[in-house]
């Protein structure tokens, strides 16, 4: 469902996510929850359910919550099983007039959550067709807990469970690929987008997941100022950089087909995104200039295939 979007109308419209909030000064996930939550119509209601992880712990403390619809908090395992059953209860009672109204069923869940220990979920709610969103802010580690590797850490990033030193130098794993295993699904919607930087990809992604009717899937970068290291007052150019080394694309698969939604003018070189990072910092120490040269043929190869899917 394509939708005009009007920065004026939709910054108007009262916050679902409210100010007070704990999450950390140049954390991407508030960006992308208050930006998800601002795609839904005014008039409409929903029932947000969140994974425990780095958002669920800054938004929700008995008993206080900082959304302003409905909230359940879950575990990190089942919070698209947690959903889906919410859904499907709200189905039921609409069948027998008990309820009415829009009501729309929104999961956030970390990367964790996502990739991780909560994939069966993930993937059996998808797969049963539940009318539900499930948005992954993707922060790439398990930043709640310390800051461990997960299967969304990118190569060579340092973590507290994959450290530099005589013993390794970083993740030694490629990320996985969770926005292209959503798309095996088939699924009628799954896109990739970014929370800074183009804040009408965000938003128009956001509307058509929220209303489009099946299982829908956002899977949205989080930068994380303490995981990835660097100055919090850099989350935008993070972001930015994120997008135009093409690390992260925008692009969208709806019902089977996929689009590119923005092509770098001039595609920048990988070590633009790498080097203010401080998780990369020993990437650019001399005789590891090869792991910089992997990284660059990585990112280049996914993009390729991107734009051969694409027809860009």
């Amino acid at each position: 469902m394509s939708k005009v979007y009007n920065l004026k109308r939709e910054v108007e419209k009262p916050p679902r996510l409210t100010g007070g909030h704990r999450l950390c000064a140049g954390c991407g996930a508030g960006v992308v929850v208050a930006g998800v939550l601002r795609a839904l119509n005014k008039e409409d209601r929903a029932v947000v359910v969140n994974a425990t992880g780095c958002v669920e712990v800054s938004t929700f403390m008995y008993p206080y919550t900082a959304y302003t619809d409905s909230f359940i908090h879950s575990a990190f395992e089942n919070a698209a099983a947690t959903c889906s059953g919410v859904e499907a209860a709200y189905k039921a009672l609409q069948r027998r007039g008990k309820v009415n109204g829009v009501v729309k069923f929104i999961t956030f869940a970390g990367d964790g959550g996502t990739y991780d220990i909560g994939f069966q979920s993930l993937s059996g709610a998808m797969e049963r067709g539940h009318d539900m969103v499930y948005v992954c802010y993707d922060n790439e580690a398990y930043m709640n807990t310390g800051i461990q590797r997960s299967s969304s850490t990118p190569r060579f990033a340092r973590t507290t469970t994959s450290p530099v030193g005589s013993a390794g130098q970083g993740k030694p794993q490629n990320k996985k690929d969770i926005t292209e295993i959503m798309v095996a699904h088939h699924i009628p919607y799954v896109a990739q987008t970014a929370p800074l930087g183009n804040f009408k990809d965000l938003h128009i992604k956001s509307h058509k997941a929220i209303y489009t009717e099946g299982p829908c899937f956002l899977n949205i970068l989080s930068p994380c100022p303490r995981g990835w290291d660097y100055p919090a007052s850099k989350l935008a150019e993070i972001t930015r950089l994120a997008v135009e080394t093409c690390v992260w694309p925008l692009f969208e698969v709806e019902e089977g087909i996929w689009r590119l939604s923005y092509i770098p003018k001039k595609k920048l070189p990988v070590e633009e995104f790498l080097r203010p990072q401080g998780r990369f910092r020993h990437m650019f120490l001399k005789g590891n200039e090869w792991m910089i040269e992997t990284a660059q043929a990585y990112v280049d190869e996914k993009w390729e295939r991107l734009l051969e899917r694409t027809g860009a």
